[in-house]
């Protein structure tokens, strides 16, 4: 066991990890040792390759199927320098003011997180992408949007130099995406603070951390780590968790610290969410653009969001319910087809949580409650209307049955999209928004931490990550998880719990 000791000890290089890397290299110009630990690796720009059946594999846990323990959704998350910022398409909104109120965290102001949010925007490239970077699939939303009696709005994103590869969700090809791998950690590095790729946090003890690094693999993309290969017992004056909203509540219930709250891994939310397609009858640029630009929030009024997204064959393919020739008439449809992924605003509910195995390794349990499958069910029906009214001969609705709508059909899509064709396990569902599972709160006996991520009776680790969220956003979290990682950095300069 090789023994290292440091002043602040980050684990996660994401949004939130990231964030705290950048407002900590203050310490690190001041002779402080801070180090961030990665588990998953660091990439040079030219392995960003686009190749959907090499990247996913390198960039995601589980090659971007890790299951549910009912084996009903897979979820998605980066394991890479940047952590799940290298992977996601750079929507970037500020922090919803009626959701942080609805939250009610004591100490929790919403201005505060506004502003930090902004700064983060600011310091990202934050902005409306051009007319001429907007391709027919999500122009068509809008078309249909308007059509249908909505009103689409464009997402913010965080790319600088956007040339349209569409590959967002296989790592930006081009260095456009301003993740935290692109903005943060150089610049936290440039200030003296340390990177640890491969290496995997896995327990805590009294200011310490025992660190796994692995030895990068033959043909494997990605460098070797930074570290040789072995086993690390890592003294830290201080820690901050940041290795998402199932890597840190697993690696706390692996700790078994003492006198932590018990309800580590509760609350876990997710916006499940599933890809829905529709046939024009000519070809549409799909595959070239930004994929991700425009949405409708009907969070408030029905429960769900709509973005416009375009994923790749493979995993459209495994999206698509049914088997044989339908199934394949609609696959040779890929350049003719439109998307939308359609998304659940769920709420934190008992029984859906983060444990962990006997090994250690987390496992999520995930049942869809029926407010959610009745927000998926009328997402999907607003879907439908919207395809129809942008011009789609066709429909690909994963809850109706059979799966396939034509446009003849349009009057009756109340009774062929319903709750009772969502049948658990038959539908692909997925979900890229890990939220809670270290809730923030009052004290021990309703959360893990406080508004600034201090774990309840233990001032020296803290908590900086989508984990903190005591319910779901409603909107994707990016830019809300690094005010929040602000916070919690701001006020470790404060207070210096590494003394």
């Amino acid at each position: 066991m090789i023994e290292k000791h440091y002043d602040v000890v980050i684990v996660g290089s994401g949004a939130g990890g990231g964030t705290v890397a950048e407002e900590l290299g203050e310490l690190a110009r001041a002779g402080k040792k801070v180090l961030v630990l990665e588990k998953g690796p660091r990439f040079t720009d030219d392995e960003f390759d686009g190749h959907e059946l090499s990247m996913a594999p390198a960039l995601y846990a589980d090659e971007g199927g890790f299951l549910t323990a009912e084996g009903t959704m897979t979820l998605a998350f980066g394991s890479a320098y940047g952590g799940s910022t290298v992977v996601y398409t750079g929507t970037s909104m500020q922090p919803p003011e009626r959701i942080i109120r609805r939250w009610g965290v004591p100490g929790l102001d919403f201005s505060d997180l506004a502003s930090r949010a902004e700064k983060y925007a600011a310091e990202n490239g934050v902005h409306l992408l051009p007319h001429a970077l907007l391709n027919e699939n999500n122009l068509l939303f809008v078309e249909g949007c308007e059509k249908a009696g909505y009103k689409a709005e464009q997402f913010p994103i965080n790319v600088r130099g956007c040339r349209g590869s569409s590959l967002c969700n296989l790592g930006c090809p081009n260095a456009a995406k301003q993740g935290t791998h692109r903005v943060q950690l150089p610049a936290a590095e440039r200030a003296g603070v340390e990177v640890v790729t491969r290496a995997e946090a896995i327990r805590i003890e009294e200011r310490a951390l025992l660190v796994r690094v692995q030895e990068k693999k033959p043909c494997a993309k990605g460098l070797p780590s930074e570290w040789a290969p072995g086993e690390y017992r890592i003294r830290a004056g201080a820690m901050v968790l940041a290795g998402s909203a199932i890597g840190t509540p697993a690696l706390l219930l692996r700790s078994e610290l003492p006198g932590i709250s018990k309800r580590v891994g509760e609350g876990f939310t997710c916006h499940p969410a599933h890809i829905l397609a529709a046939e024009h009858s000519r070809a549409i640029t799909n595959d070239v653009g930004h994929p991700k630009s425009f949405f409708l929030d009907r969070s408030e009024e029905e429960g769900f969001l709509l973005e416009t997204c375009m994923y790749f064959p493979f995993t459209t393919a495994k999206n698509l319910a049914g088997f044989g020739a339908p199934h394949s008439q609609l696959m040779h449809a890929f350049p003719r087809l439109q998307m939308i992924l359609v998304l659940a605003c769920d709420k934190a509910v008992p029984g859906n949580r983060i444990t962990v195995d006997r090994a250690g390794k987390p496992v999520v349990h995930y049942r869809f409650t029926p407010s959610v499958i009745a927000s998926l069910i009328a997402a999907t029906r607003t879907s439908a209307r919207i395809f129809f009214a942008a011009g789609a001969v066709r429909v690909h609705a994963p809850s109706a049955d059979p799966p396939l709508l034509e446009n003849s059909e349009i009057s009756g899509i109340d009774e062929r999209i319903h709750e009772r064709h969502f049948k658990e396990g038959k539908i692909s569902v997925s979900a890229a928004h890990l939220m809670g599972g270290c809730g923030m709160g009052s004290d021990l006996s309703d959360s893990v931490t406080d508004s600034y991520g201090r774990v309840h009776g233990i001032p020296w680790l803290r908590v900086a990550d989508a984990s903190l969220f005591p319910d779901s956003l409603e909107i994707n979290p990016y830019l809300t998880i690094m005010a929040l990682a602000g916070r919690v950095a701001g006020k470790m300069l404060e207070e210096r719990p590494w003394q």
